[in-house]
Order: structure tokens, then C-alpha cells, then sequence
């Protein structure tokens, strides 16, 4: 038998000197992925994504109209009142955008 010294000397043939090779490339492409994903869900996990809460009485309703629905849509409050009217907010800036009459429809 060959001495253990001896075989540790050889060289691996070609075959394996390439599969060592790119299963160390692939390890380290591995390891840059996983930074990667981590690195993205710290960064999208601690933003801020609260609801807008609006409620329809800061908006200029005039006085008698009772509300009868809102929703918040796309940085717009749609105010739905009881006479027949859909009044568009900006969110922000609160003014008046639109108005729409659902009687003459």
C-alpha cells in the first residue's frame, strides 16, 4: 500500500478540480443571496405602512347633508351624502376636487 503522505501529494484530476471549483462559486453566490433577501426585508419591513385614517367630518360638507358613505382611494376621500351627491376630496390638502350628482345621471 501506498503511504498516506504520498496521496495527499497527487493532484485531483480535472474533473474534480472543476466540481470543487464551482461548488465553491455557487457557496458564495448562496451566501450573497441570502444577504441579499435579508438586506431587502429589513429595508422593506420597517417602512411605514399605516392606513390613512380620514374621517368624513373634516371634509367642507355643507351643512343639512348627512354622510351616507366614504372611502379613501389613490390619495382621494370620496364623500357620498344623502342628497345625491359624490363629493371628491384631496386627502392631503382636503379641497374640494370634484363633484358628481347622482340624480341627473
Amino acid at each position: 500500500m501506498a503511504d498516506p503522505a504520498q496521496e495527499e501529494d497527487l493532484p485531483l484530476p480535472a474533473s474534480l478540480r472543476f466540481l470543487k471549483n464551482l461548488v465553491t462559486v455557487l457557496t458564495g453566490v448562496m451566501i450573497l443571496g441570502m444577504v441579499a433577501v435579508i438586506v431587502l426585508l429589513v429595508v422593506f419591513l420597517n417602512q411605514d405602512r399605516r392606513p390613512v385614517l380620514v374621517h368624513p367630518d373634516v371634509f367642507d360638507i355643507p351643512a343639512g347633508v348627512e354622510t351616507v358613505g366614504y372611502s379613501v382611494v389613490n390619495g382621494y376621500t370620496i364623500v357620498i351624502g344623502d342628497d345625491g351627491i359624490i363629493r371628491v376630496f384631496a386627502s392631503d390638502t382636503r379641497n374640494l376636487v370634484d363633484e358628481m350628482d347622482l340624480n341627473t345621471r
